[in-house]
C-alpha cells in the first residue's frame, strides 16, 4: 500500500545559513531495529542507541566533543582545502562537487585535526568525516595526516585516527592513491620516534584505508557492528565463487580472526583511550 500523505512540492530545498536552527527538542531518531530515541536523549548516550546499542553515524564535531576533556581542543591545519587539480568531472565537475560539499557540511574536507587533552591525557586527534564526499581519502586528508604525524614528533604526543571512508577519492585519480605511501612513511617516522598510533574502525571503513594505515595501528579498535572491509561483499563473492560467512566484515568477525584488537562501544571510548595512552606512551 502506497501512503500519500507527505509529499515534498518543492524539489531541491535549501535553507540559507542564517535560517538555520539548532536540532529542537522533540526530535526522535529511529535505529535499524526500529527503536525510537529521542535526540536529546541519544546525544546524552554518545549518539548509542540505549534501546539496542545502535551505534548511529557521527562526524569530527561529535566525536571531539565525546572525546576532548569539556569538548576544549585547538584544531590544526584548518585551512588546507582540495583544489581541481585534474579537472575531473563525472556527473558534475570535482570543482562544483566541493563546493556544493562544503556549503552543506561546513567542513573543507573528509578529515580534520585536533589537539587537546582526552582525561588528562594530551594527544592529537585526526577524525575523518564520512558525510564529506564519503570521507574519502584525497591529497588533502593525507597531508593532514602528514601534518598531524609531525605535530606528534615536534611536541611528543600519541596519535588517533578515527576512520570512516568509503576509500580513495576517484576525483583526483593517482594523487589519492599516492597518499597511501605518504601516511605510512609519516606513520612509520612516528613509529620510530617512539609514539604511540591508535586507531579506532568506525562503519563504514573500506577501500584504501583498509588497505593501509586503519590497519599499521599500534592499537587497533572498532566499533560494535561496524562494517571494515576493502572491496564490498558481493565483489568477493563475484571474485571467489564462494558464500561469504555470516558477519562477513563486521568488526566483530574481524576481531576473531585477529585484525582487530578491541572492540569499543562509543560510550566507553573516552575511557579506553585514555588508559591506553597512559599505559603504553608513558610505559
Amino acid at each position: 500500500m502506497a501512503f500519500d500523505w507527505f509529499k515534498r512540492k518543492a524539489q531541491n530545498i535549501t535553507t540559507s545559513t542564517e535560517d538555520k536552527k539548532d536540532v529542537p527538542k522533540g526530535l526522535w531518531h529511529q535505529t535499524p531495529t526500529g527503536k525510537i530515541i529521542e535526540h536529546e536523549e541519544l546525544k546524552a548516550n554518545n549518539y548509542v542507541s540505549p534501546e539496542d546499542g545502535f551505534h548511529v553515524r557521527i562526524g569530527s564535531r561529535e566525536f571531539f566533543s565525546i572525546l576532548f576533556d569539556d569538548n576544549k581542543f585547538t584544531e590544526l591545519d584548518a585551512n588546507v582545502e582540495s583544489v581541481d587539480m585534474l579537472q575531473f568531472k563525472d556527473t558534475k565537475s570535482y570543482t562544483d562537487r566541493l563546493k556544493e560539499v562544503k556549503a552543506k557540511t561546513k567542513l573543507t574536507d573528509s578529515i580534520r585535526n585536533a589537539v587537546g587533552t582526552v582525561n588528562g591525557e594530551k594527544m592529537v586527534i585526526s577524525c575523518m568525516d564520512f558525510s564529506f564526499i564519503g570521507g574519502s581519502l584525497g591529497s588533502v586528508m593525507g597531508e593532514k595526516i602528514r601534518r598531524a604525524v609531525d605535530y606528534c614528533i615536534e611536541n611528543r604526543l600519541p596519535y588517533m585516527i578515527i576512520c570512516q571512508s568509503g576509500g580513495a577519492r576517484m576525483q583526483e585519480a593517482t594523487y589519492s592513491l599516492m597518499q597511501l605511501a605518504k601516511v605510512q612513511a609519516k606513520l612509520a617516522q612516528l613509529s620510530e620516534a617512539g609514539l604511540l598510533y591508535i586507531a579506532y574502525l568506525c562503519d563504514p571503513t573500506f577501500g584504501g584505508i583498509t588497505a593501509s594505515f586503519a590497519m599499521t595501528a599500534d592499537i587497533i579498535m572498532a566499533e560494535p557492528g561496524a562494517l571494515i572491509g576493502f572491496a564490498g561483499p558481493r565483489v568477493i563473492r563475484e571474485t571467489i565463487g564462494k558464500d561469504l560467512p555470516e558477519g562477513f566484515q563486521t568488526s566483530e568477525f574481524l576481531q576473531e580472526k585477529g585484525f582487530v584488537d578491541f572492540i569499543v562501544k562509543r560510550t566507553e571510548i573516552k575511557d579506553k583511550v585514555s588508559k591506553t595512552v597512559r599505559l603504553l606512551s608513558h610505559a
